[in-house]
């Protein structure tokens, strides 16, 4: 016979082992009398034992003796956070590296964009100096000081600006540093101003490439200054054209050419392709 501790009820069927009221482990009991086991208590033995019954307590979770209780593993929850930290410094690091040149062409654009164009000087440097130079040559072309600040900015990678006057500024001051390198034969500057590809007239009606043209530049110390006039610009993307008229002043008189210019924006900055000049009878 087996009985409970909790609940004192007998059970005789030797094949269970949890009181199906509480579920206490039953204890096995030896049997004196074999009537013990089919009387019942009266009602004065219940009310007694109702009196001193021990209150009623939920079955907790039995762990049988001898079982080893499985702690959780906690490295595999730090692991995982570790790695969704380290994946989201790289996509970080990946974002800002891809971004930043865009900012970066952004921001230097809008700066070349909106710097103020240099003013023109109209006074070559060094005139005095040079011998010898044959005013009714080609004049070159017009615009220069602006063009020549903002190109040498420039990023090599921006695209031509499209703002009409401001392009009409830039040539206008990329023109004039051509004529002061041509009165003063600065072959540097004349090597900035012309594009690889330039082809234009000769003196005598011929056609002189980039390289004839450096290599025959003199300098001119008889023009005393110079005047742009009726300047008109053609733009059409990348490709510009300038055409006017420029005054030379040669012992106090002036000598007036016609001249048609023509630009490509190349590698961040204008540069001169070809050039047209008739001087007004």
């Amino acid at each position: 016979m087996k009985r409970c501790s909790t609940c004192n009820r007998t059970y005789t069927d030797p094949n269970l082992s949890y009181c199906i009221e509480d579920g206490t482990p039953l204890t096995t009991v030896e049997v004196e009398d074999e009537s013990t086991l089919v009387s019942q208590r009266d009602r004065q033995n219940t009310a007694d034992e109702d009196l001193n019954a021990v209150s009623y307590r939920p079955p907790g979770a039995y762990v049988p003796p001898g079982t080893q209780v499985r702690r959780r593993r906690i490295w595999p929850w730090v692991l995982g956070i570790v790695g969704a930290f380290v994946l989201g410094i790289v996509a970080i690091t990946i974002a800002a590296v891809l971004l930043a040149p865009r900012f970066m062409r952004s921001a230097q654009n809008q700066r070349t964009s909106t710097a103020p164009a240099p003013s023109n000087t109209n006074q070559p440097e060094n005139v005095n100096q040079p011998e010898n130079a044959n005013v009714t040559a080609p004049p070159a072309n017009i615009n220069a000081n602006s063009n020549s600040a903002a190109n040498v900015n420039a990023n090599v990678d921006s695209p031509p600006p499209a703002d009409h006057d401001q392009v009409l500024a830039q040539l206008r001051d990329l023109e004039n540093d051509w004529t002061v390198a041509n009165l003063n034969a600065d072959k540097k500057t004349l090597d900035r101003v012309l594009a690889d590809d330039y082809v234009g007239p000769t003196p005598d009606g011929g056609l002189q490439s980039k390289a004839d043209y450096i290599r025959t530049a003199r300098r001119d110390t008889n023009v005393q200054k110079w005047e742009f006039d009726d300047l008109k610009l053609k733009l059409a993307g990348d490709r510009a054209t300038l055409s006017g008229k420029i005054t030379y002043v040669i012992d106090d008189r002036d000598v007036v050419f016609d001249f048609t210019d023509k630009f490509v924006w190349r590698d961040g900055r204008w540069q001169a392709t070809g050039s047209e000049v008739k001087e007004r009878e």
